[in-house]
């Protein structure tokens, strides 16, 4: 999902690179509120989405000696720094923009046809990258429910792109629909409050981007479904009696640490060591016989455990591929 993450924010960087400067063209000559509010929009998104492209890069950096299980969470701490921008620059300037023009309304728009040929051109574009966007994180969710995976399991930077880019395009109506009904009462109160509505639209993007990336940053639970089926799994083991505790964390969308207790049947560990024991059984004369079996007897359980918690890791990590860290302990 990393390489398709790239991917839609490199798309969204160059379209909205290119909208950006005909929104401030078009506002320029316009003097229109909304579509100054759309260039401040469009800018945001360019900015936050160069810092996403920032953590991508950082994330997939490999473990060291400082970080044992890497750097993949770097990426939400510059999704969060991203959403953050969006609320501060572009719902901020937005609102503010917008009440100053309800409060000292311009006497007039000029060149409304540029500046809505240039808005209909910026909704093609923004269509384009967010049909792209919503495409990647389509094929990750797979069969799950799309929505459900985009609040649980989806990629924050994937998840920042399209919602950026469905915020831009939902704007983009907003702006024109202020411009239009602004042009035809001949009020520019319209338009002061399209900007407000562009405003409140980025606020509340940016807040569900910062409470996503901040519930990641304190290290979730994977995902109840992810759960069930490692605990499936677990369950389905022969050599498992029972799960004493199962804790779970979320490193990064793709990376999950799992923790095990759990209480092994001896009897079929024992069983595996059954041909051993009758091999042995026989020399056993005396209780020094005794003491060197039993020694090597322990060892020969405590290798069998062992094999028995390496298989159920693979068992575990074949059902699912994001555990790459496995702590499993015999209670």
């Amino acid at each position: 999902m990393a390489h398709g993450s790239r991917n839609s924010v490199l798309a969204a960087i160059g379209g909205n690179s290119l909208i950006m400067v005909g929104k401030f063209t078009a506002f320029a000559f316009s003097g229109s509120g909304a579509m100054l509010s759309e260039g401040v929009h469009s800018l945001a998104d360019v900015l936050n989405q160069i810092l996403l492209l920032v953590g991508l890069t950082r994330a997939g950096k490999k473990a060291d000696g400082d970080y044992a299980y890497g750097y993949g969470r770097e990426v939400y701490i510059w999704a969060l720094i991203s959403a953050v921008g969006i609320f501060f620059l572009g719902c901020g300037v937005t609102v503010y923009h917008g009440v100053e023009s309800l409060l000292h309304p311009p006497e007039a728009l000029t060149e409304i046809g540029f500046a809505l040929w240039v808005l209909l051109a910026s909704l093609v574009i923004e269509g384009a990258v967010l049909w792209i966007a919503y495409k990647q994180l389509r094929r990750a969710a797979g069969e799950r429910p799309f929505f459900v995976y985009l609040r649980t399991e989806a990629d924050p930077t994937g998840v920042a792109v399209l919602l950026e880019d469905a915020a831009a395009c939902a704007g983009v109506v907003i702006a024109m629909t202020g411009l239009g009904l602004a042009h035809l009462t001949g009020n520019p109160v319209w338009d002061a409050i399209a900007t407000l509505s562009i405003g409140v639209l980025l606020g509340g993007v940016a807040i569900w981007l910062i409470v996503r990336n901040h519930a990641i940053l304190i290290g979730p639970s994977i995902p109840e479904e992810v759960q069930s089926r490692v605990r499936a799994v677990i369950n389905n083991y022969a050599a498992v009696e029972d799960i004493k505790e199962l804790k779970t964390v979320m490193l990064d969308s793709r990376t999950y640490d799992i923790m095990a207790d759990i209480e092994f049947h001896g009897d079929v560990i024992a069983r595996s060591l059954e041909p051993k024991l009758q091999e042995i059984y026989p020399t056993i004369q005396s209780f020094e016989d005794f003491k060197e079996f039993a020694a090597t007897y322990a060892d020969d359980v405590i290798h069998a455990l062992g094999d028995e918690i390496d298989a159920l890791e693979a068992e575990i990590r074949r059902n699912v591929p994001e555990a790459k860290y496995l702590d499993i302990e015999a209670n």
